[in-house]
């Protein structure tokens, strides 16, 4: 019986529809409702298990007609909270179920922690979902939406959770629109809409959140057409968008090539550009570790990526990455070999690639070094003395073994004495390489003929077994004498690469492990190649920049190796000399050394061009000050004091009482000029001493408004008592304020309050001074700090004179800003940003006094 009343299990799991934001306000919550009445009136049993309106009316509206589960009422920590009914809406069991806030965090005391989880159990149980969540509460993202936004996301959701959905749906809309949405009260109630403007919703952040998730949402597009043509066995190229893959080998060519390919993926929008460099699975390339450093750097800088993979058959390895990447074209450089070099090693690897590439379009580069190559070597260089020996010893060894061989030849048979002439041809080739071995297999078949094969002491091969023995000798003795000398080649080149990649590794981890990376550099230069010392030296100059060591001097004669590094500079190594091999490795330092040099540079030339432009900026404010503000106190003051001396004209009492009151404002107006215009210029001589202090901003306000010209104007501040302290010189900061919100009054709509709002920001707080005049252009935003740029303002006898230059010099004297901004819904928006007071380090905990063991009366 009891297993008649049982549910019984659903036929198939539900179906999940996700609808991501960009944002909180662009319509998630609107469109999952439109999609649920669309569904209803198709049939479906759609019922909504929890949805947020947060008041929006047009939200509110669009839940008409919808069956509710009714919210579960749960409390904790003595207040009340409103939950989702799992319980109910799963016994309710519809075909359709809307549940708002994927990365909600549940009320303790219910069945699951994560909304997410919820979600789980309502798919469990075969009903679809329909649910909403914003970019920034992907965990993946947490940290990046955190630096962008200065807001921690404490409620996240695996993105995993998401990636698994059935349907993803992106709901986005460009800033501008959201932040108009915003300001016609769409989103959030009008107290709470210019702070979150001025916070939050700044169109810098919404552009990053923006950003973050149509890349979020391509990549799963990406990976779901990776998974369809997987499954399907799809191995033709989809040219969805172009992917070029350049293949780089190391050599000269390779930057002419980098250019061409992003010349190429640029020519769409959306094209990647992939730098690829295959390396032999025994680690023996021959490729230069310095040129293909500086042509990584080149491929990032074009904003392309850089990849290495491991393959024997460079074609094969090619095409294999370029079909996993989905490539649309790939791009070679033309061969280096010689026509001769082509001619007796066949096809190369360009003609191999372009005959298996299929679909995918291929590109031979032309360049500058086409057919310079060499002719292949015949065996590996060795040194003069080790050749010279090699030689001597191929013509030596086999005569000294068939004199020693003869002597023994009665109790040797033909076998044994072609194997110790094999024997010797080996050691020659161990010695002189396969030049040296190839004479001796000559040789020693040529004696061996004469002195053991018969017919004796004759060139004459008696059986066509002779023959056949003495062929199969000579071949065995050349292809022996090879392979030794290849696998001792190998050898060599393995220890050799093994030592370069060890040197390599060390002096990148100097590098990131230093604090400063020139003199780091320097430094590995001079061990790695064991020398004496390492300098850099200015070229023209000869001046030495920097010396790795203090004893030893830069140059010492007939033991340097000079490598010039960019055209600036030079680098010497004293103490001996390298050999070409060493040079290869050199190239890797070099390409790092020049790098650091120009960070160093251009830290350098920024430093200086820094006090130079604040000094301009300074001059240009004062020069303003004097031709403006100065010449109209002070041409009033003169008119009056020169009406009051006239002979011509007897003013009455109350006439000369208004026309002193004038001179004396004027002059109260030109004696506060003058005080501004000192201290600027002491600010520019150095000779100012700011006396930053941290200020509380709900302190200073009410003192740059008393020193208005009319305190009692309609002047509100929100956020003020609850933003940090910021690091300031007090009077200068009045000062900047003061002037600020007199623009704003001057130019602010009738009747309609300026408004100052306060927030942090990182470790800033940001000051906006809010007016709903009519704004400013925004070509004409950067004039507005021109000295006195009124932009229609012809009245020069108001506000205090201190006009936006001199304001945005007093800032940045402080480290801070002071930029225009435009207000959403109409006005200007004046931003001065300063840095953040550092938060008080905590008060040490007392130490507890112990408390005194008790006495024996006390037992």
């Amino acid at each position: 019986m009891a297993r008649d009343l049982a549910p019984d299990p659903p036929a198939r799991r539900g179906r999940l529809r996700v609808y991501l934001g960009s944002a909180p306000g662009v319509g998630k919550t609107y469109r999952m409702l439109d999609e649920a009445r669309r569904r209803q009136e198709r049939g479906a049993d759609v019922v909504v298990g929890y949805i947020e309106c947060h008041g929006r009316r047009h939200t509110e509206n669009m839940l008409q007609g919808l069956d509710v589960i009714p919210r579960l009422t749960r409390t904790y920590r003595e207040s009340e909270f409103h939950e989702m009914d799992l319980d109910a809406l799963l016994a309710r069991r519809p075909s359709v179920a809307l549940v708002d806030e994927l990365a909600h965090t549940n009320i303790p005391g219910g069945r699951n922690a994560k909304r997410w989880q919820d979600i789980g159990a309502l798919l469990t149980a075969g009903i679809d979902v329909i649910t909403t969540v914003n970019i920034q509460h992907l965990e993946s993202l947490n940290d990046v939406v955190q630096k962008i936004t200065g807001i921690p996301q404490r409620e996240t959701v695996p993105d995993e959770v998401v990636r698994r959905a059935d349907q993803i749906e992106l709901v986005d809309m460009a800033p501008q629109a959201l932040r108009r949405r915003m300001a016609h009260g769409n989103v959030y109630k009008a107290e709470k809409v210019d702070a979150a403007l001025s916070n939050y919703f700044r169109v810098g952040n919404l552009t990053a959140l923006r950003e973050l998730a149509l890349l979020w949402v391509a990549g799963r597009v990406d990976e779901g057409l990776r998974e369809y043509r997987a499954s399907h066995n799809i191995d033709r190229v989809w040219e969805t968008r172009e992917r070029v893959v350049v293949a780089l080998t190391g050599g000269p060519e390779g930057e002419t090539l980098i250019r061409r390919a992003a010349r190429i993926a640029d020519r769409m929008a959306g094209g990647e550009l992939l730098a690829l460099h295959i390396t032999r699975s025994d680690g023996l390339a021959g490729a230069s570790s310095g040129r293909l450093a500086q042509q990584r750097h080149l491929v990032e800088s074009l904003g392309g990526s850089y990849h290495v993979v491991v393959g024997d058959d460079i074609p094969t390895a090619l095409l294999d990455f370029a079909r996993a990447n989905h490539a649309t074209q790939l791009v070679l450089g033309t061969s280096r070999r010689g026509r001769i070099t082509r001619f007796l090693t066949g096809p190369g690897i360009g003609e191999t690639t372009v005959d298996a590439s299929e679909d995918i379009d291929v590109h031979m580069v032309t360049h500058e070094f086409t057919g310079r190559g060499r002719l292949p070597s015949l065996g590996r260089r060795h040194s003069r003395r080790r050749t010279v020996a090699g030689f001597t010893s191929g013509l030596l060894l086999p005569g000294l073994l068939t004199e020693i061989l003869s002597r023994l030849h009665p109790t040797l048979n033909l076998t044994t004495v072609a194997l110790i002439f094999q024997l010797g041809v080996v050691a020659v080739a161990l010695l002189g390489g396969a030049a040296s071995a190839l004479m001796a297999s000559l040789i020693a078949s040529f004696l061996l003929n004469y002195y053991f094969m018969p017919p004796l002491h004759t060139f004459s091969v008696g059986g066509p077994n002779n023959v056949i023995a003495l062929v199969v000798f000579a071949v065995v003795a050349l292809t022996v004498s090879t392979v030794v000398d290849r696998a001792t080649r190998q050898t060599g080149r393995a220890a050799r690469a093994t030592a370069e990649a060890e040197t390599l590794s060390t002096l990148a981890g100097s590098v990131l492990r230093g604090a400063d990376a020139l003199p780091a550099l320097l430094e590995k230069s001079r061990t790695a190649f064991a020398m004496d010392s390492a300098a850099l030296l200015d070229r023209s100059s000869g001046e030495v920049l920097l010396r790795s060591d203090s004893g030893t001097p830069p140059v010492a004669e007939g033991a340097t190796t000079e490598i010039p590094i960019g055209v600036d500079a030079l680098l010497v190594l004293s103490g001996r000399r390298l050999p070409a091999a060493d040079q290869r490795v050199l190239t890797a330092f070099t390409a790092h050394l020049a790098a650091a040099l120009e960070r160093d540079r251009l830290a350098t030339v920024a430093a200086e061009v820094e006090p130079i432009k604040a000094a301009d900026r300074m001059r240009t404010a004062l020069l303003a000050a004097v031709s403006h503000d100065l010449r109209t106190p002070l041409a009033i003051a003169r008119a009056s004091v020169g009406s009051l001396r006239s002979p011509d004209v007897e003013f009455s009492p109350e006439d000369q009482a208004e026309l002193l009151a004038t001179a004396d404002e004027s002059l109260i107006r030109l004696t506060g000029l003058v005080e501004n215009l000192l201290d600027m210029s002491r600010l520019q001589a150095g000779a100012l001493t700011l006396n930053l202090t941290p200020v509380h901003l709900d302190d200073l306000l009410p003192r740059a408004l008393d020193s208005l010209d009319d305190p009692e104007a309609p002047v509100q501040s929100v956020g003020l008592d609850a933003a940090p302290p910021v690091i300031a010189d007090p009077p200068l900061l009045e000062r900047v304020l003061a002037n600020v919100i007199s623009n704003a009054l001057r130019f602010n709509a009738p009747g309609a309050p300026v408004l100052v709002t306060a927030g942090a920001h990182l470790d800033l707080v940001e000051i906006r001074v809010i007016d709903r005049g009519p704004g400013i252009a925004r070509e004409d935003q950067d004039a507005v700090f021109l000295p006195f740029q009124r932009l229609g303002d012809t009245d020069n006898t108001t506000g205090v004179g201190l006009g936006l230059a001199l304001s945005r010099g007093f800032a940045e004297a402080m480290g801070g800003t002071l930029e225009v901004e435009d207000t959403p819904g109409g006005g200007t928006t004046m931003l001065l940003t300063l840095p953040a007071a550092p938060a008080p380090a905590p008060a040490p905990a007392p130490t507890p006094t112990p408390a005194p063991a008790p006495s024996g009366d006390e037992r």
